[in-house]
């Protein structure tokens, strides 16, 4: 895999792009935008995101998806809400059997589908892994050590991608569990906001652990429910990500929560951030397929109701409070 593409040009798409290119492979970075991907190409930086890091020589910028079809591998690094559309023009393009590995953390909203579902519907039979983990872009950017979940239900491709981006500084652990990395990856984002609301409304450290531990516990469920495998929530992909995003600023899930906790408004919380909290669409996700399939999702459920449905945070908190008490199952992956 000597050719990589990156499809996408926000924050994570750009570190990637670095990433790969400093093993001394030729990388394309397609962006949507074609005065991006020439301002890109012209200056060897990102102008809007990353704007510090200078690019290798060996990343070409270009807004042609046809000249990133042709890479050996490509990496999806759109918003999760935009991949089916992606897919659509990228389908007569691609050739048959390059592998697709998804980068984005989300769940289809209007489907509740995965993003591997997504690409099944739209892109059948080409071979599929997922990256996930605890990853801030301008970590990456700075080759600061860090480590991350590669799963892919064909080990082969799987240790092939692992090579294909693994760093000294930058370690894919391989996993055969991409719907695992996938459903951890999304819930996590939608726990992210629960603990930026309950920051930003100064409820306490108290109430954030506990919201962690619960929550944790439904994104369990959540990821038994759709076939996954339950050791993968004890992995980077799982409680690795949620270490990382439900108490840090960076989080962007996490700092809208916490202006909502605030005070803010949703529009006035999204227009203060950068890039896309994609734990706002996930959250109504999680709560359509939680009535569809009957399984208690009280966390995700409420942050769908403040994020989507406008409900008053102090009432949404004491609801969750008043809950009937209940045992604690330990395993957290069966009835918790």
């Amino acid at each position: 895999m000597r050719h990589i593409a990156i499809i996408g040009s926000g924050a994570w798409g750009t570190a990637l792009a670095a990433l790969a290119a400093r093993d001394g492979r030729t990388v394309t970075l397609w962006s949507r935008d074609p005065a991006l991907a020439r301002s890109i190409a012209d200056e060897r930086r990102n102008p809007r995101y990353l704007r510090d890091l200078e690019l290798p020589a060996s990343v070409r910028a270009t807004a042609n998806l046809a000249e990133a079809a042709s890479a050996d591998a490509l990496l999806l690094v759109v918003p999760a809400q935009a991949l089916r559309a992606l897919a659509g023009t990228l389908g007569p393009l691609l050739p048959s059997g390059r592998p697709l590995v998804i980068c984005a953390k989300g769940i289809e909203r209007d489907s509740g589908l995965l993003m591997s579902e997504v690409l099944g519907e739209t892109l059948p039979g080409q071979p599929l892994a997922v990256l996930s983990g605890p990853n801030f872009a301008s970590e990456i950017a700075r080759d600061l050590p860090a480590a991350t979940t590669l799963a892919c239900a064909d080990p082969a491709l799987g240790r092939a991608l692992v090579e294909a981006i693994g760093r000294p500084t930058f370690r894919p652990y391989l996993s055969p569990d991409p719907v695992g990395a996938q459903i951890c990856g999304a819930a996590k984002n939608v726990l992210a906001i629960a603990c930026g609301i309950v920051s930003g409304s100064t409820l306490g450290e108290n109430a954030r652990a506990a919201l962690i531990t619960r929550g944790m516990a439904e994104i369990a469920r959540l990821n038994v429910a759709k076939g996954g495998r339950a050791e993968t929530l004890l992995g980077l992909s799982g409680i690795g990500d949620v270490v990382l995003s439900c108490g840090s600023e960076s989080s962007r899930n996490f700092a809208l929560g916490r202006a909502l906790g605030g005070g803010a408004s949703l529009e006035a919380a999204l227009a203060g951030g950068t890039g896309i909290a994609e734990g706002v669409a996930t959250a109504g996700a999680i709560a359509a397929l939680a009535v569809r399939t009957g399984l208690d999702m009280p966390i995700a459920t409420a942050v769908d109701a403040i994020v989507n449905g406008g409900a008053d945070i102090g009432d949404v908190m004491r609801a969750l409070m008043a809950r009937p008490f209940r045992d604690e199952h330990l395993a957290g992956f069966a009835g918790s």
